[in-house]
C-alpha cells in the first residue's frame, strides 16, 4: 500500500527467505531486472547502501539484516521506456548535458537523495509519485553555485528556472543529453518515458 500521512510505512519482521542483499541502487536495479528476465517475482531486497537505503533510514548494517528482526516495507519501482526498451529503477533517473553547470537538467526522483545531495526532500519511495525536478538551460552559473551549496541540506533556492512536480508518469526530451539510471550511464537516446509501478518490491532495512 502506498504511504499515507500518519500511517507507518514499514513493519518489523524476520528477513524473508531468498532476500537478495544489495549495496547500491545499481545492484538493486540489477536484481529486479534479472528477476524480470527470468519471469520470476521480484525478490525482497536487503538494502545495505545506496540512495534508496538512505531515504528509508537504512544504516548499511549487514549484521542487523541477518538478525531476528528487520524493518520491512513495500516501495515503488520505476519503469523507464528509453527508445523503446524498458528498464527499471529504484532511486532516480537523471538527464543532463556533459556538465551540471550548464544546459538543462532533469531528475525523476523515487528516492530523496542523489549521493550527498538532498534533491527531493518531499520524496518517499512508497507514495506512488515521482518528484520531478527540472532546471531550465537559462539557470545561470551563479545561481547554480548557490543551489549546489544548499543541496546537501535540501534547502534549494527557489527560482523561476527550477520546476518541481509530483507525478506518477512523465515524458522527457533527452536529445543530446546524457541519461543516468540509478547511477549508471545509459546509451544515447532521444525519447524517455518514466512511470511508477506502485508497491513494486519489498525491501528490508
Amino acid at each position: 500500500m502506498s504511504v499515507e500521512k500518519g500511517v507507518p510505512w514499514g513493519a518489523p519482521g524476520p528477513l524473508p527467505p531468498g532476500t537478495v542483499l544489495v549495496r547500491s541502487d545499481a545492484e538493486a536495479r540489477a536484481a529486479l531486472e534479472r528477476a524480470r528476465r527470468e519471469r520470476l517475482d521480484p525478490p525482497t531486497l536487503g538494502l545495505l547502501g545506496g540512495d534508496l537505503c538512505r531515504t528509508l533510514g537504512g544504516r548499511g548494517d549487514e549484521a542487523r539484516l541477518r538478525g531476528d528482526e528487520v524493518t520491512l516495507a513495500t516501495v515503488d519501482v520505476g519503469e523507464v521506456l528509453l527508445d523503446g526498451r524498458v528498464r527499471l529503477f529504484v532511486a532516480h533517473v537523471i538527464v543532463r548535458g556533459r556538465s551540471w553547470w550548464r544546459g538543462p537538467l532533469a531528475a525523476a526522483m523515487n528516492a530523496q537523495y542523489l549521493g550527498r545531495w538532498d534533491v527531493a526532500p518531499r520524496a518517499h519511495p512508497g507514495d506512488g509519485v515521482l518528484d520531478v525536478v527540472e532546471v531550465d538551460a537559462g539557470f545561470g552559473l551563479g545561481d547554480r553555485w548557490k543551489a549546489w551549496r544548499r543541496l546537501p541540506a535540501g534547502a534549494q533556492v527557489p527560482h523561476p528556472a527550477i520546476k518541481v512536480r509530483r507525478l506518477a508518469a512523465v515524458q522527457l526530451d533527452v536529445t543530446g543529453q546524457q541519461v543516468w539510471i540509478d547511477g549508471e550511464r545509459q546509451a544515447p537516446a532521444d525519447a524517455l518515458s518514466i512511470r511508477l509501478r506502485p508497491d513494486g518490491v519489498q525491501v528490508a532495512v
